[in-house]
Order: C-alpha cells, then structure tokens, then sequence
C-alpha cells in the first residue's frame, strides 16, 4: 500500500504562537495569496502615508537638530510598518521557526549584517526575526528601485542607500564613475551616526541561482563569491561605533521560494542562524589603499563564507533527516 505522508507530519504547527487555524489550509493558495497581498498592501499605503508627511517636514527644514527628532519618529512609524507585516505573515501562514543566535542582541547598538541571499522572502524573514531585537535593518538598494511605486519613496525617506554598480566596461569608458558607490556609502555612514542602526548587506550581491554559481564558477556549493568592498568600507567608516558584525545564516529546506509562494502559504518552514562577531581593530582598515589589509579581509570573508557554507549544509542535511523519520514514525503507526 502507498502510504502518502500527511500535512500534519510534513510540517509541524508553528511553536511560537502562530494566529492560523486549520481552516486557512482549505482557502485555495492564488485567493490566499491575493488575500495576504491586500494585506501587505493596505499596510504598507497607511504607514507610508504618514511617512512621508514626516519626511516632507523633515526635508523642509534643513537643521540636524530638527532632522534627528524627525529620523526618530521615522523609525517608529516604519517599526510599526514592520510589526503589522509580521502580523500578516503570523496570521496568513503555517511557517516552524527554528531560530537561534538572538538572546544577546540588544536595540541600542549598531550592527552590520552579513546574510546569504535567495529570495524577496529573505527581506520578510530578517524583518520577522530581528523585529524589536535590533534597530531598523537598512538595506543598501540598488538605485533602479527607486522608481518603484510607493516603496522607492518609503526607502528614500528612510535614508536607504541606494547604490549603481557599474560594469568594468562601462568604468572603462567613463573613468569619472569609478568610486561613485563607494561615496554614497560614505554619505550614508555619516548619517547612521547619529541613531542606532544595523546596516544589512547581502554579501553576494545579488540573489543566489544554479546559473549564477554556474557563471561565477563559485568555489561554494550554496553561495556566490562574496564582495568584500563595500563591508571593509563601512567598518572603517563606522568601526569605532559597530558594536557586532552578525553573520546571519538563512536555509529554506523545502527550497527558496518566491514571494509569491510565500503569499500563497507554500513556505512551511524556516531556519535562521545568528552568530555575533566582534567588531575588532584588525577588522578596521583602508580596503582600497592597503594592499595588505585588502588581502587579509578577503581571506577573513573567504573563510567566513566557507563556514557558512558548511553550516547551510548541515541544517539541509539535518532537515532531511528529520523529515524522514518522520515520515518513518507515520509509516509505522499506518
């Protein structure tokens, strides 16, 4: 007989007192995706609206003793954004967390975060899990989304940095555009000194797929290579006020899914682990001036990057296990 193992065995209720009842599992996945959709989407144009009041009053006037109270208050009101996010994922989603590395973290530091990256989901999972843990994430963007309805504001008004990469051929033909990232990311570490923030950066880049690892004849199984410049240049920036680096690492065992997907409830489990790394005098240096310290930081990140590697690996292979013996101890009772 063909035993099929069941829902409830695949995929354990949330432990951390998730709102879904079982009746959101017979709710068809596109209306239950379009359904958390208006969710987000309602959430996000009533704390927008108020934030951008905040901003246009802040860009008025060009005092920093009346801009750090209005950064304050920005904040808040995009902290509120995100909890009523997390809200939608509770209510709207059967997800098991498996988190760890998060009882030392505190919200009056300043942190870099270092994270994998496969999917628009990474975002709302980072959001979830350092919600009231840390400070605002803020996220180095690439410049083209600032033309995205709504968010592109929201991000400017949050003094989001937003980065263009230029190709080494384009840099080629125009000189004059080499170091351009390098000085909005100066400007914005001016800015972060003033409120506590974390600065989350995804190492790679860009979002992970086969075909990327394939071009980039990357020596991972799970990651890109790294880009170690813009992480040396904010340590250097900003060393002296970084309390911790923490190296976040994200495996979806089912795989990385789209947003989509995530609307649609398909994402059922997540595991997250958090390690902190002090913010030595050994990690501070001139990245673009210092060969030797650009060789040792490449090295450092070269090996940090080999361990979580290895770590992605062992939660995949630990999350299979899991599954099989579940899937064995159902068998058995059948």
């Amino acid at each position: 007989m063909n035993l099929t193992m069941p829902y409830w065995v695949k995929c354990q209720p949330p432990k951390q007192g998730a709102l879904s009842t079982p009746m959101l599992d017979l709710i068809p996945g596109p209306i239950r995706g379009l359904a958390a959709l208006a969710g987000y989407t309602l959430n996000t144009l009533f704390w927008c609206a108020l934030l951008f009041c905040v901003a246009l009053l802040k860009a008025i006037v060009p005092l920093k003793s009346w801009r750090r109270p209005c950064n304050r208050i920005l904040n808040l009101i995009a902290s509120r954004w995100i909890a009523t996010n997390n809200l939608n994922l509770r209510v709207m989603n059967h997800i098991h967390w498996d988190v760890r590395g998060l009882k030392t973290l505190r919200s009056r530091s300043w942190y870099l975060i270092l994270s994998n990256h496969q999917s628009w989901v990474d975002i709302l999972v980072l959001q979830r899990i350092f919600h009231r843990r840390i400070p605002f994430l803020k996220f180095f963007i690439k410049q083209e989304l600032i033309w995205m309805p709504v968010l592109g504001l929201a991000w400017w008004a949050l003094d989001f940095p937003f980065v263009k990469r230029y190709s080494r051929a384009v840099l080629e033909r125009k000189p004059h555009l080499k170091g351009k990232d390098l000085e909005i990311t100066r400007k914005a570490c001016h800015k972060f000194r003033d409120i506590p923030v974390s600065i989350m950066n995804f190492t790679e880049g860009t979002r992970f797929t086969r075909a990327k690892h394939r071009r980039q004849k990357s020596p991972y199984t799970h990651l890109l290579r790294p880009r170690s410049g813009g992480i040396a240049f904010v340590l250097n920036a900003m060393g002296e006020q970084m309390t911790s680096i923490l190296d976040v690492t994200i495996v979806y065992p089912q795989g990385a899914m789209s947003f989509w997907d995530m609307l649609c409830g398909r994402l059922q489990e997540v595991i997250v682990r958090v390690r902190e790394i002090p913010v030595t005098e050994k990690l501070q240096g001139d990245y673009f001036n210092d060969d030797t310290y650009r060789i040792w930081f490449q090295e450092w990140l070269n090996r940090l990057w080999l361990e979580k590697d290895a770590r992605i690996a062992a939660l995949q292979a630990k999350s299979r296990t899991k599954d099989r013996q579940a899937s064995d101890t159902y068998q058995q009772a059948a």
